[in-house]
């Protein structure tokens, strides 16, 4: 396209003009600068570059990176990953080469980036997220996105979203909440991890964490001052009974003391929450992961310890048992992944039983399908929503939707490979969910999180609205 067309095609003449009337009518003291504002306002913004890259996550393990470039600026996303993807879930492309990074370089999928989909988006709308999402499943023709990888599209979703929040001058969260028709946007109660075990820590903890949830606070700030302060309160905990070795942290941050039950663990984050003097204000919440260690049709809790693995066996009906027992011991309002990801039997009579919110992660996968079938089976009572799971945003506002239709929490989480990206803690608000997790109150790429949604509270002001006791209903 010549010079002459561009101006054309624009009416940028016109808008010149226009520009040099408002300037003089303004009588602004920098013209040049007033006329090149106005301009920039006056003209479309439209995708002109796509840049991938790969980076490491908070494993040191490789991921993908995105800026994406209008004629407003750049804007850059990054993905997470987790330690183990799901038969359900989209397909994350690694190159497989056991030479680079040990397979795991992701320099398939940047390839992809910055010759497949740039090529396919560049002159794009940046405020049409759906036309874009769809621009990229219609080039990807595979159900899982296993031909350009969801951790390359999602990483272009995101960094095309937040140019769209430019491209209409709003906070990213509401633009996020114009794309889903929300009007209610929400500070989440965040569940900080304070205890990890599964396969985030080295010790003999089966389960992979337990959370707690500043319920009781009357804004997100003193939320985090809470989190922060049961944090530190359990730290003393554990070193007086442990000692130094007890306070080393999981791969989210979480204390990982070498526990033997589940029942120890909860017994150090209650003694942490009274010291604090919050006990009624904070609850408790675990993250089971049962898959983990489902063999079978048995769990096995100790799977952990070499010399008792194997020996102590539960049945679908004894996991039912326990945590009934848990439940009417310590202040847990939600469980997430109780049962294996294929035992929906029990993950259904679990949650007849109405004790506490029951979250579908393993057996969920953040998959439409899946979703819909657990709706259907009445299987659990909240949605785990990982982006990276689905691959685009606006997927995700879809399994969202249909989660809140079905009168469902959600909770939106983080990857235990994580990036400094804040995504999701504008994807929280602007959606409204009331739940967000994403690890423990320190290592900079959790607090990315919780530092960025500080942040808009204070924005909002007065219009700021904390989730608090209203959590599942928002």
């Amino acid at each position: 396209m010549s010079v002459q067309e561009y101006l054309d095609k624009h009416v940028l003449s016109r808008k010149i003009e226009d520009a040099v009337n408002a300037a003089v009518r303004a009588k602004t003291p920098d013209p040049v600068l007033f006329i090149s504002n106005h301009m920039r306002k006056a003209v479309p913004s439209v995708i002109t570059k796509i840049k991938g890259r790969q980076i490491l996550d908070s494993r040191g393990i490789p991921t993908v990176e995105v800026d994406l470039f209008t004629n407003k600026g750049s804007f850059r996303a990054s993905v997470p990953s987790g330690h183990v993807t799901g038969m359900y879930e989209a397909v994350e492309l690694r190159d497989g080469d056991k030479g680079m990074y040990l397979g795991n370089s992701v320099t398939r999928a940047v390839k992809n980036i910055n010759e497949k989909i740039s090529e396919a988006l560049i002159g794009m709308d940046p405020t049409l997220q759906s036309q874009i999402d769809q621009a990229m499943i219609d080039l990807d023709k595979t159900e899982k996105k296993g031909e350009l990888g969801a951790n390359a599209m999602l990483a272009v979703s995101i960094a095309a979203c937040k140019a769209g929040a430019a491209e209409k001058e709003v906070p990213l969260y509401k633009h996020i909440s114009d794309l889903s028709s929300k009007t209610n946007p929400t500070l989440p109660v965040p569940a900080f991890t304070v205890i990890s075990g599964g396969k985030h820590a080295g010790n003999n903890l089966a389960i992979k964490e337990i959370m707690i949830l500043p319920i009781g606070a009357s804004t997100f700030e003193e939320a985090l001052q809470m989190g922060s302060e049961t944090y530190h309160h359990l730290k003393a905990v554990i070193k007086e009974k442990y000692g130094e070795q007890g306070c080393n942290v999981g791969e989210d941050g979480g204390f990982s003391p070498n526990l033997s039950s589940v029942q120890e663990g909860l017994n150090l984050v209650k003694e942490a929450i009274s010291r604090t003097g919050y006990s009624e204000k904070i609850k408790m919440a675990i993250d089971v992961a049962a898959t983990t260690f489902c063999i079978g049709t048995k769990y096995d809790l100790d799977y952990k310890f070499q010399n008792k693995s194997g020996q102590n066996f539960k049945s679908g009906d004894d996991m039912i048992k326990m945590y009934e027992e848990l439940c009417a011991a310590y202040p847990i309002v939600s469980i997430e992944d109780p049962f294996d990801r294929e035992d929906w039997e029990h993950v259904k009579r679990f949650s007849d039983l109405g004790l506490c919110q029951v979250v579908g992660d393993d057996l969920l996968m953040s998959n439409h399908k899946r979703i819909e079938r657990a709706i259907h089976e009445s299987s659990c009572t909240a949605l785990l929503l990982k982006v990276n799971q689905i691959g685009t945003v606006t997927e995700a506002l879809e399994v969202v939707k249909l989660a809140k239709d079905a009168h469902w929490g959600v909770v939106v989480s983080h990857r235990s490979g994580e990036t400094e990206d804040s995504f999701i803690a504008d994807l929280s608000i602007g959606l409204a969910m009331g739940q967000i997790k994403t690890g423990a109150p320190c290592r900079g790429e959790r607090l990315a999180k919780y530092n960025q949604l500080l942040r808009i509270e204070e924005e909002l002001g007065d219009q700021a609205v904390y989730a608090g006791e209203d959590w599942r209903a928002t």
